[in-house]
Order: structure tokens, then C-alpha cells, then sequence
């Protein structure tokens, strides 16, 4: 191990092992930083984030006090409003970045009180970091409009495993059911209520449905869904599953043959180029970066929160086994243009000497 490689840190708030795509992304990269011979920790913050309480507050002010001085640190995005009171006692000594997924005040059902508050609080944080991480495209372009130039962001992607994808043409297979698949935590953002009413307008054809994301972290909404769902009389053909672990997640792309997303707003979308690594197509909306994640081969995007036109993307698939097919192939292509986790941590290791260059 280089004796000159800085210690690096990473800061989020709660529980690091939370099975999100944010926090997936954070373990990966942890772990390509951490083969590549840098000495890397990733500590979970108390408290309630991102609208700081003072448990947040103490935690966030006690991990930075700990550190020696000219220690790397990258704090989650989530845990960014939680610096600004503490920048004094802390910017000057440590090395401090941002990873950003997608700025909080983007977040769906906030109110213009609570995007002002997010949009005041991220912006003043993001002045007082050395620069930015972020994981798309349009995230970087998005923060241009929280005044971070250009020169202090840099962008890494995630990356995928590749696995050995099923067979192509069991989803051609007209004597049972097409399966769909959507994963993401059951959540407003998320939108599974948009497509639970899409695959209303579907009933026609055969097909079931799994929605397998975490049922804990929004109880209203999850009960909403459930009425919604047993209301249009889907329950035989809308599964929700809650949250797999990793061997089981893998089983339901397996068995998948259409990915479907329809998220409001996403920055980046991981399980987008997921879904492409195991060779399934693709329905998903233009929100935010989803609208570039998966190329027009391999995806079908409609507006988000277009129930309409979403249960129209998947009647093409339905009633054409010829569309379906050339998603497939394009998923084909995609799947091998895919950055490899071992990529996408050798890019963030150049991102933070970028970064710090000018320290």
C-alpha cells in the first residue's frame, strides 16, 4: 500500500448497508477504492437528515473532530445540510468533497418552503467544498444552477457486474405470462402508483408484475398502493415482494423479461443499467437523468406520471414479439458498453485528485 495515499472518509447519513441505489453506489465505490490500495472508511451519521436535527448536528461536528488534519472527506449529498454551521471549524484542516446523486430540493412532494430551504442550504454547502462528485451527466448540468462551476465537478457513473444473461428468447415465449419487473423502494418519487395504473389500461394481455423495493421507508404510500391495487383487482397479478438481498434481486432479473422504472425524477437511475447488464429492456420515463441512462435502443421513455402513455409502451411489447425483440438486441449492445465497477472506481480515485489538485 502507497504510504502517500491520503486517508479517505466517507460520510452518509444512517445506516451505510441501506439497500438503496445511493448507498449501494457509495459500498462499491468504497470497496474499488479499497482494492486499489487506498485506506477508506465509510461511517453512518445519527441523527435525522437531511433537514438536520441537533443529534445531526453533534454527529457530523464529532465524526469531522475526529480525523486527523488533511483527511479526504466525501459526504453524501443527503448529509450536506448538516455542514455549513460547521464549515469554520473543519474546511480549513480537512480535505472536504460532495457526493452528489441529485440535489434534495429536486425531491418529489416538497413544498415551495422545503425546496427553498433544500435549494438555500445545498447551495451554501456546496460553496464550501473543495468540489463535487456526482453520478450523471445532467447532474453536473443540474448544478450550474446552484452556482458549482464546471471546473469543481467531476463525474463518475456507476458501474455494473455483468452477468451471464438469461436467454433472449424465453422472452418471446407466448404460453406464459410476460414478467415485469420494477425495482426501487415503494416511495412517491418512485411512482409505482403511476404504474399499478398503467397496467390497468393492460388487462387484456397476459402479464404479472413485481415491485420489489424496500415497504418500511413510506407506510402511507405503501398502503395507498395496496388499496390502489386491490381496488383495480390486480392483486392476482401485482406482486409486491418488498426488499430482496443481493441473491435474490438477482434471481428476479433473471426471471424478468421487461424492466420497467416510472420514476418521477431520478440522478442517475442505477437499476436502469442493471436491468441492461442482465439484457432486459427497458420502459422508464424522461425524469431527470432518466432520460439518458438507457440509449433509445434499449429503452422506451415516456413523460413521468403519463399513465397513458406508459400502458401504451408496454402494449407494444405485448401485442409485438418483433418490438420486443429489437429491445432486446438493443439491451444486448448496451450490456456491453456498461462500465465495470473496477472502472468506475479507478475514474473516482482520478476524480478526487482532480479535485484536490489545487489544494
Amino acid at each position: 500500500m502507497r504510504s502517500d495515499r491520503p486517508h479517505i472518509v466517507f460520510l452518509a447519513p444512517g445506516d451505510p448497508n441501506q439497500r438503496t441505489g445511493g448507498y449501494g453506489y457509495t459500498r462499491r465505490i468504497v470497496q474499488c477504492l479499497r482494492d486499489r490500495g487506498h485506506t477508506v472508511d465509510l461511517d453512518g451519521l445519527e441523527g435525522a437528515f437531511p433537514e438536520t436535527d441537533a443529534l445531526a448536528q453533534r454527529a457530523m461536528d464529532n465524526a469531522l473532530d475526529a480525523l486527523e488534519d488533511n483527511t479526504v472527506v466525501i459526504i453524501d449529498g443527503l448529509a450536506l445540510c448538516g455542514l455549513p454551521a460547521l464549515a469554520d471549524r473543519h474546511i480549513q484542516r480537512l480535505r472536504v468533497l460532495a457526493l452528489e446523486h441529485h440535489p434534495l430540493a429536486d425531491e418529489t412532494g416538497l413544498t415551495q418552503a422545503q425546496q427553498a430551504y433544500f435549494f438555500q442550504s445545498e447551495k451554501a454547502a456546496l460553496a464550501r467544498v473543495g468540489g463535487v462528485i456526482v453520478t450523471s451527466d445532467f447532474t453536473a448540468r443540474r448544478l450550474q444552477d446552484f452556482d458549482v462551476d464546471p471546473s469543481r465537478i467531476e463525474v463518475v457513473t456507476p458501474g455494473v457486474d455483468r452477468p451471464v444473461p438469461a436467454d433472449a428468447g424465453k422472452r418471446l415465449v407466448s404460453d406464459r405470462p410476460l414478467e415485469i419487473l420494477c425495482v426501487a423502494t415503494l416511495a412517491p418519487r418512485k411512482a409505482q402508483d403511476v404504474l399499478v395504473e398503467a397496467l390497468a389500461r393492460c388487462q387484456d394481455y397476459d402479464w404479472h408484475c413485481t415491485l420489489a423495493g424496500s415497504t418500511d421507508r413510506h407506510p402511507d404510500y405503501v398502503a395507498s398502493l395496496k388499496a390502489q391495487i386491490d381496488q383495480l383487482h390486480l392483486n392476482d397479478r401485482i406482486e409486491l415482494c418488498g426488499e430482496l438481498e443481493e441473491q435474490g434481486l438477482a434471481e428476479a432479473y433473471r426471471n424478468a423479461d421487461l424492466f420497467v422504472l416510472p420514476s418521477w425524477y431520478e440522478g442517475y437511475g442505477m437499476v436502469i443499467t442493471e436491468a441492461l447488464a442482465y439484457g432486459l429492456p427497458v420502459i422508464t420515463t424522461t425524469g431527470g437523468a432518466l432520460a439518458y441512462t438507457a440509449s433509445d435502443q434499449a429503452a422506451i421513455k415516456v413523460q413521468p406520471g403519463d399513465a397513458g402513455a406508459l400502458g401504451a409502451a408496454m402494449i407494444q411489447l405485448f401485442s409485438s414479439s418483433e418490438r420486443l425483440q429489437q429491445l432486446v438486441a438493443g439491451a444486448a449492445q448496451a450490456r456491453d458498453e456498461l462500465q465495470s465497477w473496477s472502472e468506475a472506481g479507478e475514474r473516482f480515485a482520478k476524480a478526487i485528485d482532480t479535485l484536490l489538485s489545487g489544494r
